[in-house]
């Protein structure tokens, strides 16, 4: 099933408005500027099926790498709850990416248990507030690997 099975046009983007900013920056200039963002943290575009609508949903998130493999925390700032793209994601893995001006197709999983405190290691080295989320919840804050198709 592709991505856009079920769901017609463009993908809704976040209605808060720094979100919206940052994500149209990046749109607007295919990744030269929106890339990297706060205090050098570098950011692709999201792309996933709503479980509820079909509806495709794009939000900029922080990325680190594993080999080939792109990683984002479902963090939510450390909310008790998971944020909604990682629910959305877990009901269709199949996902959209834009990382700087290079579009592609991705399936995103879980990192398995073995190789989640590597994965987590590299990604609070790019932002070391993922630790703090961490301590702010009782909730396990996942590291998703997207692997391109």
């Amino acid at each position: 099933m592709s991505v856009n099975d079920g769901a017609a046009g463009a993908p809704t983007d976040s209605p808060t408005d720094w979100v919206a900013a940052h994500t149209k920056e990046y749109l607007d200039s295919d990744g030269e500027k929106g890339h990297i963002w706060y205090k050098d943290a570098p950011t692709l575009l999201l792309t996933v099926t709503g479980r509820k609508t079909g509806q495709r949903r794009r939000t900029p998130l922080i990325y680190g790498r594993d080999g080939d493999d792109y990683l984002v925390v479902a963090s939510k700032g450390g909310s008790d709850t998971p944020p909604e793209w990682y629910l959305n994601l877990r009901a269709h893995p199949d996902v959209e990416v834009q990382v700087g001006n290079e579009h592609f197709q991705a399936r995103a999983r879980d990192a398995a248990p073995e190789e989640k405190p590597r994965l987590w290691a590299t990604m609070a080295a790019i932002w070391p507030d993922y630790d703090e989320y961490q301590k702010k919840t009782d909730r396990q804050i996942p590291v998703i690997v997207l692997e391109r198709r």
